[in-house]
């Protein structure tokens, strides 16, 4: 006997409808999984067939053949536990085949027939609503974030004998209450759907360094991306933990999208079914091409995905292996990653902002007055040069970090809060938000050469200021572009919609290392 039951896998960020086929026919003993199953699903055999015995059901000792339709996509990981084994027990008659038609069925089974998480709920519960199913029954871990798409019945569930009860009509299981939900201050306490278990910073904390404050204003307000570099316990970490904070709010999209990505990865906690706060990753400087681009034989995705619509803080950027660095060039100009197999071509967003910390050299010391640098003109020159200059290219603001003196630790009169910071660069994206309207560019850092011929236009002492620049400091066209976008965002800080020399000014500051700093 046949019996099809409706399930969901993850194709890129997005979720998609499978139908799971499973055919009880007589011979020999046997069970088999087709439709490009990875070796997860392979295994499943080995848990549907423990979980169904030890739930007290009659498991069949015949031929059964499982097919995940459609059969030309590969499918990864054990969701799909479930569906086969509601489908081996609706081919035996023991489940009610006519509750099937418009349910969608999810979850890996442990051997004693409970029900385990799993992971992308949320993309699954979008795709279930786009595909005008009402039902969706899940792991009960997995039921508040799936929750959160209006329109869908979320059945949370824990055992197979408790979804066997239900789809017989032997039990009734409460649907999960919709998530309603808010988007909080970023810097109000959350509770509930909301609670967040990292510990706030604030720009509070940072001593002296204003002008690498300001820097990272700067960098927040246009999107911008930014190295600092300076001797060791300067404050550059520090510094980069903290621009999460000054970053705007999460619009529900962007929220809905982080979220998405995280659900993906399976690293979305249980009790915090949507993303409010903006994304910071910090991957150690071992990690692979694959690991920061994202990769595999079935592809997932890398850090660059996961600091999407947030922060990717690449600290000592010179250990980064040189081929780990080099892929990053098309995520910063794209703003996404596309992973090409043989099977398919995947593409996952990479909405970034690159923030790097390193030292001038290999002690840390080269540009400390107070300490003696002890490494020799070889070793810093090959020190600097693992950072191509390509890359330095694609990276707007470049600021010296200089070791913070005991005047400025000593003082106790408070800096400016995260807050006050906020509200600047939230006014500054508001302004860009209305110039790009009608286009899919977010921030001035996004602006290609039209938008850049457009909307940064400047007057005669200003082209002056770049001419002096560019002839001295050697910058290349793409710098060019790039002066000209950071000092947009001055420009939009000030609430100026021209661009004067002074902008220009503070934004070829921003670009003054690429020769100063990278020749010594």
């Amino acid at each position: 006997m046949l019996a099809t039951v409706l399930s969901s896998a993850m194709l890129g960020i997005d979720a998609y409808i499978v139908k799971v086929e499973v055919d009880v026919a007589g011979g020999m003993p046997s069970f088999s999984t087709v439709g490009l199953p990875d070796n997860a699903i392979k295994e499943s055999r080995d848990r549907v067939t423990a979980a169904i015995k030890n739930s007290g059901f009659y498991f069949p000792p015949t031929r059964i053949t499982a097919n995940l339709a459609p059969a030309d996509i590969r499918k990864a990981g054990s969701a799909f536990d479930l569906p086969i084994a509601i489908g081996v027990m609706a081919a035996t008659n023991q489940v009610d085949l006519s509750r099937l038609e418009n349910v969608i069925l999810l979850g890996e089974l442990a051997l004693d027939g409970s029900i385990r998480g799993i992971q992308g709920a949320l993309p699954i519960a979008i795709a279930t609503k786009e595909n005008g199913i009402q039902d969706l029954i899940l792991p009960a871990e997995n039921a508040k974030e799936a929750a959160i798409v209006e329109g869908v019945n979320v059945y949370p569930v824990t055992s197979l004998t408790e979804v066997a009860a239900f789809l017989n009509s032997d039990k009734e299981i409460t649907p999960e209450p919709h998530t309603s939900w808010r988007m909080p201050h970023a810097h109000s306490p959350t509770d509930g759907p909301h609670k967040h278990s990292e510990v706030h910073l604030d720009l509070l904390d940072v001593k002296g360094q204003e002008h690498v404050k300001r820097a990272i204003e700067v960098a927040a307000a246009g999107g911008h991306n930014l190295i600092m570099i300076g001797p060791p316990g300067s404050g550059k970490t520090m510094i980069a933990k903290r621009i999460p904070s000054i970053l705007p709010k999460l619009s529900i999209d962007e929220s809905l999208e982080t979220t998405k990505i995280q659900s993906i990865i399976g690293i979305l906690p249980s009790d915090t079914p949507l993303v409010v706060t903006r994304p910071y990753r910090s991957p150690h400087h071992t990690i692979s091409d694959a690991g920061l681009i994202g990769g595999g034989t079935v592809p997932r995705p890398g850090e660059v995905s996961l600091a999407h619509n947030g922060v990717l803080f690449l600290d000592e950027l010179p250990e980064f292996r040189r081929n780990v660095l080099e892929v990053m060039r098309q995520p910063l100009e794209d703003r996404q990653v596309t992973i090409s197999r043989a099977s398919a071509s995947l593409t996952y967003p990479a909405n970034f902002m690159l923030v790097a910390a390193m030292n001038p050299c290999p002690c840390g010391f080269f540009s400390d007055p107070t300490r003696d640098c002890k490494c020799s003109p070889n070793q810093i020159q090959n020190y600097v040069s693992r950072i191509s200059g390509p890359l330095l290219d694609r990276i707007d603001i470049q600021v010296e970090v200089p070791a913070v003196k005991y005047a400025e630790l000593a003082n106790e009169t408070t800096g400016e809060p995260s807050t006050h910071v906020q509200e600047r660069v939230e006014k500054a994206r508001h302004i860009q938000q209305q110039r790009f309207a009608d286009t899919v560019i977010h921030a001035n850092a996004n602006m290609e050469s039209k938008q850049i011929r457009e909307y940064c236009k400047i007057d005669s002492q200003a082209h002056e200021l770049l001419r002096i620049a560019i002839n001295q400091l050697g910058l290349s066209a793409r710098a060019y572009d790039r002066i000209l976008k950071v000092a947009r965002t001055i420009a939009d800080l000030d609430e100026n919609p021209h661009i004067e020399a002074v902008h220009v000014s503070e934004a070829i500051q921003y670009r003054s290392l690429d020769r100063s700093f990278w020749k010594k």
